[in-house]
């Protein structure tokens, strides 16, 4: 059965748009409540409005990773950047984007960004126990990409990651936890990209994603 890829970006972001406005909605009901005053409706209204402030920030970061929007040619690096330390706001992983990190001729790469952004959401993940996320370029004649750095306790790329991360494991076999390293290495070989990975020690994770070779058109995504 072949799945093009495109239809499952244009799902993605159709759930997205459908479900920002409803969340957002939320946001300016609360701001009404909270005219009402009270200690026990102030504290409810906190917990509401960190909820929905939560959601609608994923949301956000969701339509550019799975959706068509992350796709689009004019994807500019600040807004991905914005959306991306947003999504990590108030959690327990804090993400260094230096000004200036990304090679202007590799953001301009179709996919990069949004193949980036999913590296971001994967090194979250990884970091169980929080840590810090960090952007480096990448300093090679020859190549353009960028790495990322993930550092905190127990930093790893499980074996289970790794094989989905290279596309080698068998579809039957992803679980939710291994799920979104399978679709940032699908995204990158989708994209003509490369993603890899070192492992320092125990506590940092390199991760790095490259321009592979010549750029060349998506193909339809095989299930």
């Amino acid at each position: 059965m072949q799945i093009d890829l495109r239809v499952l970006e244009l799902l993605a972001s159709k759930l997205c748009h459908d479900l920002v406005s409803p969340v957002s909605a939320i946001n300016n009901g609360v701001e009404l409540i909270e005219d009402i005053g009270g200690p026990v409706v102030d504290e409810a209204m906190k917990l509401i409005g960190d909820s929905a402030g939560h959601a609608s920030r994923r949301l956000r970061l969701f339509r550019m990773a799975y959706g068509r929007a992350g796709s689009e040619a004019n994807l500019a690096v600040r807004d991905v950047q914005a959306v991306a330390e947003q999504y990590l706001s108030g959690g327990k992983s804090t993400l260094h984007w230096p000004e200036g990190v990304l090679d202007e001729e590799f953001a301009f790469q179709r996919g990069s960004l949004k193949t980036l952004i999913n590296m971001l959401i994967l090194a979250e993940e990884v970091l169980a126990y929080g840590g810090d996320i960090t952007l480096h370029p990448l300093n090679e004649e020859g190549r353009k990409g960028c790495r990322v750095e993930v550092a905190g306790r127990n930093a790893q790329l499980v074996p289970g990651f790794q094989e989905a991360l290279a596309g080698t494991v068998d579809v039957e076999e992803l679980t939710p936890r291994s799920i979104q390293a399978y679709v940032t290495g699908t995204f990158a070989n989708h994209f003509g990209l490369r993603v890899s990975h070192e492992q320092p020690d125990t506590d940092r994770l390199m991760l790095t994603l490259e321009v592979e070779g010549q750029s060349r058109q998506p193909a339809a995504l095989s299930q």
